[in-house]
């Protein structure tokens, strides 16, 4: 049986731990060869890239760096030929008060968040219009959708990765390149394990399926909308929340 993605080209930013690490290997188990893009490899990467067989690449690049951000995926798409999926996942948090926010914790979250996605899948979207097929995949979060107190910049940059996604799945329909997003719940992460146990308690009881989301379920989500599975579908965000917002 043919595999998902088989034959697929796919870069995946924020890719070495928590969700990025269970997307790339979702991708790969369905035939994908994968870019991997973080700020430092992971210290398990020889033993991933000898388990991928070939099919696992990766890219150490600083997001933050805006800068340099288009020539570096330019000259990554001249060395592959294209990508077939893009998955804009890269994402940082400077937690605290508006009030007291300082502006430069404000917009460096911006930065990595919106503005790294946006000119990434600029970037990697000319070519996608150029072969006239294509999935951007950008990482929102139920934050975006519905705010959170103390985290007015990463809410502000997950709400408009949600615009970002709406507005380029209307000019990019017409080419056959779908770009949609995933707005993650609570998911046992990093960021998520240092939530205190009682306030993920609290959590649970506002969530239907009463537990917190594992990376994998957001990376079912990723390989629907990268497949061929979801060829009808753009300009969605799709929440994976445990029905935390019915």
């Amino acid at each position: 049986m043919k595999k998902l993605l088989e034959g697929k080209k796919a870069l995946v930013t924020g890719a070495s731990r928590g969700i990025g690490k269970a997307i790339v290997e979702q991708f790969l188990a369905e035939g994908a060869e994968v870019w991997g893009l973080s700020t430092r490899e992971p210290a398990d990467l020889a033993e991933r890239t000898a388990a991928a067989q070939g099919r696992l690449h990766w890219v150490v690049a600083d997001l933050s760096q805006l800068s340099g951000i288009e020539a570096l995926v330019e000259g990554l798409q001249k060395e592959v030929g294209g990508f077939d999926i893009l998955v804009n996942n890269a994402g940082i948090t400077k937690d605290g008060l508006a009030f007291r926010m300082s502006l430069e914790d404000f917009q460096k979250v911006l930065d990595v968040n919106l503005t790294a996605a946006f000119l990434i899948a600029r970037t990697v979207g000319r070519e996608m219009i150029r072969k006239k097929a294509g999935s951007i995949i950008n990482m929102s979060s139920v934050v975006g959708l519905h705010g959170n107190g103390g985290q007015a910049n990463y809410a502000a940059s997950k709400a408009g990765l949600i615009g970002l996604t709406k507005s380029l799945a209307q000019e990019l329909a017409s080419r056959n390149v779908r770009v949609n997003a995933i707005a993650p719940g609570y998911i046992v992460t990093d960021m998520t394990e240092a939530i205190p146990q009682t306030a993920k308690e609290k959590l649970m009881d506002h969530i239907p399926l009463k537990r917190l989301g594992q990376p994998e379920d957001i990376a079912q989500a990723a390989l629907f909308l990268a497949s061929d599975m979801s060829a009808y579908i753009t300009g969605q965000v799709i929440s994976v929340d445990g029905g935390m917002f019915i």
